[in-house]
């Protein structure tokens, strides 16, 4: 009496599903449409994208003409190429701002990074963490980011912004002409819903916008116009759950009191930072330096 035996194979459908391939993560994200995040070849037209509606994309801006366009969410950066005659409104840009070939356009904008190439006459009220920079540009002026809309504040730190960080007025032309100035700032008292107003289309009207500057987001500072006076003062607040607040609120009592605001800076003071502004005090806030810091440079106000 004898035996065979054979090992018995795998039925197809088995080995079909060992065959299948890994999936990935990146596999299974939504497929994003680039045309989704682009406005190309308009004209006469008001267009936007509501809040959450970007939600950290790159957006694409270009041969746009007699157009208002408003971004009320944040993106990762946006590109605005050869558009004429617009006004253009855009949510906090994680990156970069980089206009090209553009030319009698009126923004407000908040960014990493704001650049300006071969363009002319542009007006940008500008929340900028890094030095503004032109580049064969002419007749670029510049003022204070001033804006409101509920959702605006989580934008922010959603782009990874600090409303408190805010150079817009100390720009750097990479091509100035002797005996000239490419750019300039805005008038004190421009308001900003005459150059960017606020959209009426039906579309829009569920986004409640203030343009007003006491409502405003980014806290509305001189830069570097010319000073009221040679006094000044420099606040110094430490982190705490309620430091934003507590900075709102003593910006707006100081400038109801008759102050001005230069400039606000958040950072992280170092040990010698806090022995060159403290001096003999310093040792008294050095266990609070980790925390970081807000920092509002107010001069005095004429008599």
């Amino acid at each position: 009496m004898g035996c065979c035996f054979t090992k018995r194979r795998k039925s197809e459908k088995a080995e079909e599903e060992e065959e299948q391939p890994k999936l990935y993560s990146w596999d299974q994200r939504e497929k994003v449409d680039p045309k989704d995040y682009m406005f190309s070849g308009l004209k006469d037209e008001t267009v936007g994208r509501l809040p959450g509606k970007v939600a950290g994309q790159q957006f694409v801006i270009q041969d746009c003409e007699n157009c208002n366009i408003y971004i009320f969410d944040h993106s990762a950066t946006i590109t605005i190429d050869d558009c004429t005659n617009c006004v253009i409104f855009l949510g906090p840009v994680k990156g970069s701002v980089f206009f090209r070939n553009c030319r009698d356009c009126k923004c407000t904008l908040a960014c990493q990074q704001f650049r300006v190439r071969d363009c002319r006459k542009l007006e940008v009220f500008l929340c900028c963490a890094t030095q503004p920079i032109i580049e064969s540009s002419t007749n670029i002026k510049f003022g204070c980011f001033q804006w409101y809309y509920p959702e605006l504040a989580a934008q922010f730190k959603d782009a990874g912004l600090s409303i408190f960080n805010n150079i817009w007025s100390h720009v750097h032309d990479f091509t100035p002409v002797s005996g000239e100035l490419n750019w300039s700032l805005l008038p004190e008292n421009a308001v900003v819903q005459d150059y960017v107003p606020i959209p009426v289309t039906e579309e829009f009207k569920a986004v409640r916008i203030s343009t007003e500057a006491n409502r405003s987001i980014v806290p509305v500072s001189r830069g570097q116009r010319q000073k009221y006076s040679d006094e000044s003062c420099l606040v110094v607040l430490f982190a705490d759950d309620y430091t934003t607040a507590n900075a709102r609120k003593l910006i707006d009592e100081m400038v109801g009191k008759g102050f001005s605001l230069v400039q606000t800076k958040e950072m992280s003071m170092k040990t010698e930072d806090a022995q060159r502004v403290f001096q003999e005090k310093a040792s008294d806030f050095l266990l609070l330096l980790n925390k970081g810091i807000f920092c509002n440079y107010f001069p005095d106000w004429p008599s």
